[in-house]
């Protein structure tokens, strides 16, 4: 582990090779030397988007990790040092994308509101993210990648839907929040319903591509629901 974070440290310093200050490149601007943090932060930001677009528009399968150290202008053993892989890299960039949602949303560990409340406000971070076009686009190649890539599909679903299902699970154990609920409902099925009854047939019209991802107002109203019916079903 020692010998890793040594390496990630000074790899930090090749992440910007000379030769790659253009105007469009992540280093423009970069002075030479040891990179502040913030430099850093916008380096890491930088390549997991060149990964994710290039993902998005190849296929996974068909990506490989020299393809985005060049157009990420880093080096490939930054990439295995820093990230391990293809696979980590695509891990980091959904719990990336997952946070800026999500972790705007009260500790549901704590937050003291009504469920009602609490739930609502997840419900609706939850509807946005996988409204978002990109977050469609990752979910259909994961898909269709799935069996010919089974690593894909883990590091989808272990970044992904099992963090959220952990952190409702945690949420439902609450001792205040239990005596709230059916005591005949299994507690690790909980998350699994409300997540179902907020996404609806969100797979099915993944099938259908559409232009237009729905509105705010359409979110609400969406969210609003799938929480009514999930709360009328397992509610004292």
């Amino acid at each position: 582990m020692t010998t890793d974070l040594t390496d990630a440290a000074a790899l930090d310093e090749q992440d910007c090779p000379e030769g790659h200050y253009s105007p469009d490149s992540p280093c423009f601007g970069k002075a030479a030397g040891r990179p502040r943090a913030a430099d850093k932060a916008a380096r890491r930001a930088a390549l997991l988007h060149t990964a994710g677009q290039l993902f998005l528009e190849k296929g996974y399968s068909k990506v490989s990790l020299e393809m985005i150290a060049r157009e990420a202008h880093v080096a490939v053993r930054t990439i295995y040092v820093k990230f391990g892989g293809k696979v980590g890299l695509l891990e980091a960039i959904i719990t990336d994308g997952r946070a800026n949602y999500l972790d705007g949303v009260a500790d549901m560990e704590t937050d003291p509101r009504p469920i009602e409340d609490v739930l609502f406000d997840f419900a609706l971070r939850f509807l946005e993210l996988i409204s978002m076009p990109t977050f469609t686009s990752l979910h259909r190649m994961v898909v269709a990648e799935a069996r010919s890539t089974p690593e894909l599909a883990k590091a989808f679903f272990d970044a992904g839907p099992l963090r959220t299902r952990e952190e409702l699970g945690r949420f439902f154990a609450r001792a205040d929040v239990q005596t709230q609920l059916r005591p005949d409902l299994r507690p690790d099925l909980l998350p699994v319903f409300l997540l179902n009854c907020i996404m609806g047939d969100h797979m099915a019209r993944l099938l259908f591509p559409s232009d237009q991802p729905p509105t705010k107002d359409e979110q609400r109203q969406r969210a609003s629901e799938g929480l009514d019916l999930f709360l009328r079903g397992v509610l004292r």
